[in-house]
This record gives structure tokens, C-alpha cells and sequence, in this order.
């Protein structure tokens, strides 16, 4: 390694809480003050490469990227919270003759290859006895984030992972937001890394048939292999979700599809040529991202269908769905307050569908039709005397360290995990990658002895440059607060509930989704009649030392 040793900024140009990206040589660091402390840090996020000086430093040690939520920690580099997978670099640092100097490699100072912190581990150096160790069901986010949170802090002995699909770990954001196909574009780590670098045993078409927590065990079904009896130490369950299809004549025929996993996006991306008729029946925020990038292949038609009286209405309220339907919905023709009466077939070809007919006699076309109608719980396994109790979707009840209550060192996270949210403890299960991610981050502390409360506001995003964070849903606020102008897609939304922000949308309006869910994590967001007034969340303190007393002046 050769490293350089560069003035970069004088020390009285960064005040405290501040932090600022500069020069270093061909590159960029990343300077911040905490108190009396400077730090350096990278530039750049290692999700998706966004600019870390135009996100949120807290007081606390944690800078939050300004696109999608991913946080480090301003000291050492280390993640915080999904979904970044990879740390940032942090470099020597110190204040000689009133300049801020930094020591670092500068081929860690450029945003490219070298951006990313590698693993300071290797398979080599965890235990090679037999022992039970972790077994994790499920092969996606949360169990990508679990492993890595793992090994981050220290765990040694196995880490097995049982996983229905046939490849590692994806970007599941990436089918509906581009339709990925291959493997390699959207694996967060390939099967040869997960074994080489981080111990684990990578079990791909693998059926979970039952668990059974008196013994600690797992019955796993291989494909085309006898069922197998795996033993663990803590078990992680993170199965996910399957999608729903609808209970309505003709919802199986062969060009009727649901989107979840690789092969989906494999099979709609084969039959989404030019000139053809889609109808996408639901329109949630995955189905509009899939209509998005349906729509701009020059289809014939793209027809949504939707039960509410505009997109996302549930969710962010009439204006700002009506706001996101005029700046994501080009191209494409919406039917709501509307039900699907059946899926028509071919007279020509019973096994092909040619039309979706809805309630009000009203006939949609149709080449491909696509199922956007929700997910279900995958617990079905549990069912068969797992000594886990389910709730009536399927979800299972965990406490604020995400264990389920009752049996022994077992965890549930992601889709199916009823966990109690924000200070309130309000029970809720959420379908979010992200979420599934923070959650095995979570748990991999846990297990390690670091564990600490569930706090993670939960956070998403679409392609389209949505931002979202808090709790959503029109049982969970009384009063909606726009800032700006959703169909011109630059805007905030705060929603309240008893003078409290519960939730923020924004459009173009970046960092201030990230700011709001690192003052809704500390306690110090405004309340709904200081929003109302004037306040501006952007210029809250959350860096200073006089911030951090604060806080724990509120934490007492």
C-alpha cells in the first residue's frame, strides 16, 4: 500500500457537525468534525455511489447517504444499516499548523472499483469443527445482511443458508425497476465469494418443510436429494414472501405472471416485446415501477388496474398519489375505483389469456397480464409443529430484538417478522427489502452479544426518484402536509398523527427524506404544528455536541 499524506482543508473552515467533501489529489475524501474530533472518511456510498457530503451527519457518528437510507459510521467506516453492503474507507487524520491533514492510499480516494471496503476476513479464519452454528431460511436480503453483520462483528463458527431459489442472495429492486435477467447483474455476492470469503454454506434448491425448535432442528428438502436434519445453534427465519393470485376464473393460464423472483422477471421480460397489450392488475408501488419499464419498450398498451381511487392512494394520500400517477404513469393508461371480474381465454388457445374483463362489464385487451396483488407470508413451513405460533397473514410475533417469544434463540425477519415499531411499539409487519435487510443486520449484532433495540425508521425508494420513510397508511395518520407540488414531482409530504410526523414522501427535495428518519430515529423530528409554521427539517441540528446533549437530555 502506498499512502500519501495531504492537507486537504484548513481546520478553520470545518465548524462541528460539519462535514465536507475534498480535494485529495486525483480523488475525493470526505472530512467531518465530531466536537474536538476529525475524521475521514470515503466520498462516496457504496450502494450507489451518491455524493456523502450532501447527506446527514449525526452527532452520534453516523453519516446517512442521501439517496437511499445506507449509513455508516463516521469513525471507522463500518456499516450502520442497509442497504449498503460494503463499508467505507476511513483514513488517518489529524490537525497540524491549523490544517486538516488525512494519510490515505489514494487509489481508495476515486470513485471506482477501489470505492468499496473489502471484508478484513476470509473463510480461513472462522472454526473448522463441526457445530450447528447459524442456520438461516432464506436466501434474500435479510439474509445477505445477516451474514454480513455476522462476520462484521466477530462471529466464527458456521453460518448455513437454506434457499428455495437457485441462486445467491439478489437485488430483488432491480426486477421491477429494469427487469433484470441475469444473475450476475443483480447477485449481491456471488456463491464463491459467499463461500470463500465469508465461511457459508450455500444451500440453493432447498424446500424448508418444518422446524422444530424443541430439538433445534431443520428439516430441509433438497432437489432431487433425500430430506436432510440440520442442526443449529440460532436459527434466523427469513423466507419472505410468495405473491398472490388472484381467486378468479383463468388467473393461472400460461401468459398470466407474478413478479418475485428471477425467474419472473426472466419469463415477463421474454413476452414484453414491441407492440404488444399489457394489463397489470394492481398497482402498487412494484407494479408501477414494472409499468414504468414496461411502458417505455414502445408497447401497443399498458393498462393499470386499481382498486382505489388513485395509485397509492392508501398509502400518501389522494394528492400525492395523484401527483406520483402524472409524473410515473406516462404512457400508461389507468382504470381505478375498479375490480377484475376474470381473465379471459383464447377461444382460439384455452391455455393463453387475451383479455382481463372487470365488474363493470369493461374489456381490457391483453398479450401479458401481470398480477401486482400483494405477497403472502412463505411460513407455511412453520405450521407443522414448530412450537412457532402464526398470526392470522402468516406473520410471526417477534420482540423489539426481533426473537420470537417462547422458544429458544430463534429470530424472524424481513416479510414475515410482526415486530413493534418506532416508540410507540405499534406492532406492523413490513414488506421491504430494505427492511429485511436492517432487520438481519439487526439480529447478526444480536447473536454476536451487541444487540440493541429495533430502531430503524423504515425507509424506500423508487427509480422514479421517490423517497419514503416512517409508517404509512391511512390507519397510522389523521392529517397530510404538502410542501410543493407532487405532479411536478418536486415536493414533501409530512403525515400526522396527535402533532407527530409519522411519515415523510419527498420527490427531488434530497437529503431531507434521510434527515427526517435520523430525527424521527433520535426523538427531536418537529412536531406536525412546528412543520405548519415554517420549521425546516434540513435545519434541525442533529451534529453538534450541543445536538448530542440534547438528545440525551430527551433519553433520560
Amino acid at each position: 500500500m502506498s499512502t500519501k499524506t495531504i492537507a486537504v482543508l484548513n481546520e478553520s473552515e470545518l465548524a462541528d457537525g460539519q462535514m465536507k467533501e475534498v480535494a485529495f489529489g486525483e480523488g475525493k475524501v470526505l472530512v467531518a468534525r465530531l466536537g474536538e474530533k476529525v475524521v475521514s472518511t470515503s466520498a462516496y456510498c457504496t450502494h450507489y455511489g451518491a455524493p456523502l457530503a450532501k447527506g446527514v451527519l449525526t452527532a452520534d457518528g453516523r453519516i446517512t447517504c442521501p439517496w437511499h437510507g445506507a449509513c455508516f459510521n463516521a469513525c471507522t467506516g463500518d456499516i450502520e444499516d442497509a442497504p449498503a453492503l460494503f463499508g467505507i474507507h476511513s483514513f488517518q487524520t489529524s490537525v497540524e499548523d491549523g490544517q486538516i491533514c488525512v494519510t490515505a492510499d489514494p487509489k481508495y480516494t476515486k470513485k471506482d472499483d477501489n470505492l468499496v471496503r473489502q471484508p478484513g476476513f476470509a473463510a480461513a479464519d472462522f472454526n473448522k469443527e463441526e457445530s450447528s452454528g447459524v442456520v438461516i431460511v432464506g436466501g434474500g436480503s435479510g439474509a445477505m445482511h445477516a451474514i454480513e453483520s455476522l462476520r462484521d462483528n466477530g462471529y466464527k463458527d458456521s453460518i448455513t443458508v437454506l434457499s428455495k431459489e437457485d441462486y445467491p442472495p439478489i437485488d430483488r429492486t432491480k426486477l421491477s425497476k429494469s427487469l433484470a435477467t441475469q444473475v450476475s447483474k443483480v447477485q449481491l455476492h456471488s456463491a464463491e465469494e459467499l463461500r470463500d470469503k465469508y465461511g457459508v454454506d450455500l444451500r440453493t434448491g432447498v424446500t424448508v418443510t418444518s422446524v422444530n425448535t424443541a430439538s433445534m432442528t431443520v428439516q430441509a428438502q433438497p432437489q432431487g436429494g433425500s430430506e436432510e436434519t440440520i442442526p443449529y445453534t440460532n436459527l434466523i427465519l427469513a423466507p419472505g414472501s410468495f405473491p398472490r393470485r388472484l381467486p378468479i376464473p383463468n388467473a393461472n393460464l400460461s401468459n398470466v405472471y407474478t413478479l418475485r423472483f428471477l425467474e419472473d422477471s426472466q419469463k415477463i421480460d421474454a413476452a414484453c416485446q414491441k407492440d404488444l397489450r399489457v394489463v397489470i392488475i394492481g398497482t402498487s408501488f412494484i407494479s408501477m415501477e414494472l409499468a414504468t419499464t414496461i411502458a417505455k419498450r414502445g408497447m401497443k398498451s399498458v393498462d393499470m388496474v386499481g382498486m382505489e381511487n388513485t395509485p397509492f392512494e392508501m398509502i400518501m394520500g389522494k394528492e400525492v398519489g395523484e401527483g406520483l400517477r402524472t409524473v410515473m404513469g406516462q404512457n400508461i393508461n389507468f382504470h381505478m375505483d375498479a375490480s377484475v371480474d376474470s381473465i379471459r381465454a383464447s377461444s382460439s388457445d384455452p391455455s393463453v389469456a387475451d383479455a382481463v374483463v372487470l365488474k363493470d362489464g369493461t374489456t381490457l385487451e391483453a398479450d401479458v397480464i401481470i398480477l401486482g396483488v400483494g405477497v403472502a407470508p412463505a411460513t407455511e413451513f412453520l405450521k407443522n409443529g414448530s412450537g412457532i405460533q402464526l398470526e392470522k397473514d402468516g406473520g410471526v410475533v417477534v420482540d423489539e430484538y426481533l426473537k420470537v417469544p417462547g422458544v429458544e434463540n430463534v429470530y424472524a425477519i424481513g416479510d414475515i417478522a410482526v415486530f413493534p415499531q418506532t416508540e410507540m411499539k405499534t406492532p406492523r409487519r413490513i414488506e421491504h427489502w430494505n427492511v429485511a435487510g436492517n432487520h438481519g443486520r439487526a439480529v447478526g449484532r444480536t447473536i454476536t452479544g451487541k444487540g440493541e433495540p429495533f430502531s430503524k425508521i423504515p425507509i424506500f425508494w423508487s427509480v422514479q426518484g421517490l423517497r419514503y420513510c416512517g409508517l404509512g397508511g391511512k390507519a397510522n395518520y389523521d392529517e397530510i402536509f404538502i410542501n410543493g407540488n407532487p405532479k411536478e414531482g418536486k415536493f414533501v409530504a409530512y403525515y400526522f398523527k396527535e402533532n407527530k410526523v409519522v411519515a415523510l414522501a419527498s420527490m427531488g427535495r434530497d437529503p431531507i427524506m434521510s434527515k427526517s428518519s435520523e430525527l424521527m430515529r433520535l426523538g427531536i423530528m418537529p412536531t406536525a404544528q412546528e412543520i405548519k409554521d415554517g420549521a425546516d427539517v434540513l435545519q434541525v441540528d442533529v451534529s453538534s455536541v450541543q445536538a448530542l446533549q440534547r438528545i440525551a437530555a430527551l433519553k433520560q
